[in-house]
């Protein structure tokens, strides 16, 4: 595979085909850890370890794996990464471990590690497979960094534990809360959506015979259902 198409599957995850921000997926332990900064670069480093190794192993042996037992194939090859992470952060990272707690180990049931097994390493070489792997990961790590810096910084006036609004301004404690995480979540996804966001034809949904095209809110990217 050329590298051009490689650089194309490694990027779609940060910004085109973002897990968390576009495809919003994986928005339990999203929500939940990213109080932090720290925890969200533990969270997002583990997933991306997880992504690449899993993918890689799921692609060599996609012709080995029966078709009816895929998925609960693919469950046991993602637990078995997930409990090795699990074991090196807790030997050399506990309070990583801690902070994270039970959304560690969920790490199996994930759907984007799960999302990626099935519509991409299941289908494809090995090496693609790792680098649409890295490129979910990183882009996961990505938001879940944005995320628990605006949490941080604002809820708790910290930024990786160093104070850094104390002389200005009192922390907002309802950011570092689950409604705060709902608050910063929708407010990033809507971002996304509105910078990312493009034109669709009539021939990129299939509608290019209906004579509604021209007016139909699906082809002129408007929110609403189909005219037609």
């Amino acid at each position: 595979m050329q590298k051009k198409s490689l650089f194309k599957e490694f990027s779609k995850g940060i910004i085109k085909e973002n897990p968390v921000l576009c495809l919003v997926l994986g928005t339990c332990p999203t929500l939940a850890v990213t109080t932090q900064a720290s925890n969200a670069i533990g969270m997002g480093a583990a997933a991306t370890i997880v992504l690449i190794c899993s993918n890689a192993a799921i692609s060599l042996l996609r012709k080995v794996i029966p078709g009816k037992v895929r998925i609960p194939a693919y469950i046991t090859i993602i637990a078995g990464f997930v409990t090795m992470v699990q074991m090196l952060v807790k030997a050399f990272a506990p309070a990583i471990d801690e902070a994270l707690g039970i959304y560690l180990p969920l790490i199996v049931v994930n759907c984007i590690i799960l999302g990626r097994a099935e519509m991409f390493a299941s289908k494809n070489s090995v090496i693609p497979s790792m680098v649409d792997g890295l490129g979910m990961g990183v882009g996961f790590t990505a938001a879940m960094l944005l995320m628990g810096s605006i949490r941080e910084i604002l809820g708790a006036g910290t930024f990786f534990g160093i104070p850094i609004t104390s002389g200005f301004m009192d922390p907002i404690l309802v950011f570092i809360l689950p409604p705060g995480g709902f608050f910063v979540f929708g407010m990033l996804v809507a971002l996304s959506s509105k910078l990312s966001g493009q034109k669709k034809t009539a021939e990129d949904i299939s509608c290019a015979k209906c004579p509604m095209n021209k007016t139909c809110s699906k082809v002129n990217g408007e929110e609403g259902k189909c005219n037609g």
